[in-house]
């Protein structure tokens, strides 16, 4: 790695529009080279995501239909993080919302940042294990289905391609490689 500074310095910047969750923004920076570059992006609160694992090895997930791409995914629980809130109370209030579940034990695994060219979003990733289950309370708008499966065969999922969400494809690889 060389020691060149790549740094893109703000010069001006507005806000473009402004939305219940994202907020887009332009801004103009001073490249490394002393020109100037415009620079759209969108700005995320942040956001978690759970792996929960049973003591037998099965991965609990979810589906859930995704507009923009006009489907239904298979993905792992995960939401956005409320003002001021810490990441793991947020990782504990979406699983119980979303599943109904809650753990005895937590480990945070790390942060991703899985669309670095146009967005800020940091996903903050958990395993949760000693699962409990209880009543989820979904939020108003939102349908999804738990199901649960051997990690082998949701690993097998990411390599046919049935399970393609960046983040759930992340978190799974990882604790496969790394362990949680």
């Amino acid at each position: 790695m060389s020691g060149t500074d790549l740094t893109e310095a703000f010069v001006s910047g507005e806000e473009v529009w402004t939305g219940k969750l994202l907020h887009v923004q332009r801004h103009v920076v001073r490249l490394p080279d002393g020109s100037s570059g415009v620079r759209e992006f969108i700005r995320h609160p942040g956001a978690v995501l759970v792996v929960p694992l049973f003591d037998d090895g099965r991965v609990l997930l979810e589906r859930q239909f995704r507009y923009p791409l006009a489907r239904a995914f298979i993905e792992l629980p995960a939401g956005k993080k409320h003002p001021g809130e810490d990441a793991l109370l947020t990782a504990q209030r979406e699983l119980k919302e979303e599943t109904g579940y809650s753990a005895r034990q937590w480990t945070r695994l790390g942060v991703i940042h899985n669309a670095i060219g146009y967005s800020d979003e940091g996903i903050e990733l958990f395993v949760a294990r000693g699962l409990a289950q209880g009543e989820r309370r979904l939020d108003e708008g939102e349908f999804l289905d738990v199901f649960t499966l051997p990690m082998a065969d949701a690993l097998a999922m990411i390599a046919d391609g049935r399970v393609t969400d960046a983040k759930t494809v992340a978190a799974l690889l990882w604790v496969e490689r790394f362990g949680g």
